[in-house]
């Protein structure tokens, strides 16, 4: 039972994922590939039926205040287009066009966060991310859709993001992501916040963060321990360089291996099929 018995009607569905199985599989913006885009109904089509128990999904908010799920940043390379998309009207927005792995454009269109939630199916969890800045608005507007069951929010530990979670009525499940044993002590002062788990970011393996220790003390809290496991570039380190790259190229026991063996028992991949086949031959064993 994850943490707070007042809320365990809220997270029974994550409780009874991560009793059935030995570790949970977050897809990292669903699973895309050929003219299948990320941040896309069709990429989190794709992750479920690749074998993901939660897709994680980035939310932006457009100038005139309505939500797409999109990771800014990324416009060159997904839209062709050189502005930030948060600085854009909706109508702007709905103008343009994705292009996929071929960069081909292609006539698909920026999808309305609106439109990803309305496609969940009964029991299928999403992880909205870096939509913490405009909390504000965006948890009120969340209630309507009534899936406090099956969304999950993270944000980096700041007082700003706590105190809404802590204030807002319904409470939805939230895992922060901590980088230091000071943030962890943060996270743990607040009483009114649905904490269903915990993020850690361990630069090295010296990291106290990284440390067995600290794992089996937040298991026992009722915590997931969610390992960060893919790549975004040749420096950035997320959990002790036990991530995807290691696991193909060496061997999936060298990296999602070494991390269940620690003890995380939810894993963030952008290789959701692989990482299931690893799983179900660690249930056949």
């Amino acid at each position: 039972m994850m943490n707070k018995e007042k809320y365990v009607e809220i997270n029974e569905v994550l409780n009874q994922k991560l009793a059935n199985e030995p570790f949970l599989i977050v897809s990292h913006r669903g699973a895309a590939n050929g003219n299948i885009v990320e941040n896309t109904i069709p990429s989190t089509i794709a992750a479920y039926q690749s074998g993901s128990d939660i897709v994680e999904i980035d939310v932006i908010k457009s100038v005139d205040s309505q939500f797409y799920v999109f990771h800014d940043g990324n416009e060159k390379r997904l839209l062709n287009e050189t502005r930030n998309i948060k600085e854009l009207s909706s109508h702007e927005i709905d103008a343009l066009n994705y292009y996929n792995s071929n960069y081909k454009q292609i006539n698909y269109k920026v999808e309305k966060l609106e439109a990803v939630l309305n496609k969940l199916e009964k029991n299928q969890l999403i992880n909205i991310d870096r939509s913490w800045d405009d909390w504000e608005t965006l948890l009120p507007y969340l209630d309507q859709f009534q899936l406090e069951q099956q969304i999950l929010l993270k944000s980096p530990v700041d007082k700003e993001y706590l105190d809404a979670l802590e204030v807002h009525e319904t409470k939805y499940m939230y895992f922060p992501i901590v980088k230091t044993m000071e943030e962890l002590e943060i996270v743990q002062t607040y009483s009114n916040i649905n904490l269903v788990g915990v993020e850690l970011i361990a630069e090295n393996q010296n990291s106290p963060l990284f440390q067995d220790d600290l794992i089996e003390q937040l298991r026992e809290q009722n915590l997931f321990v969610f390992a960060n496991a893919i790549r975004l570039d040749d420096e950035t380190i997320l959990f002790g360089e036990l991530d995807d790259d290691l696991s193909i190229v060496k061997g999936p026991e060298y990296g999602w291996g070494k991390i269940i063996e620690k003890g995380c028992n939810v894993i963030q991949t952008d290789w959701t099929s692989l990482l299931n086949d690893y799983r179900m031959n660690l249930k056949q064993k």
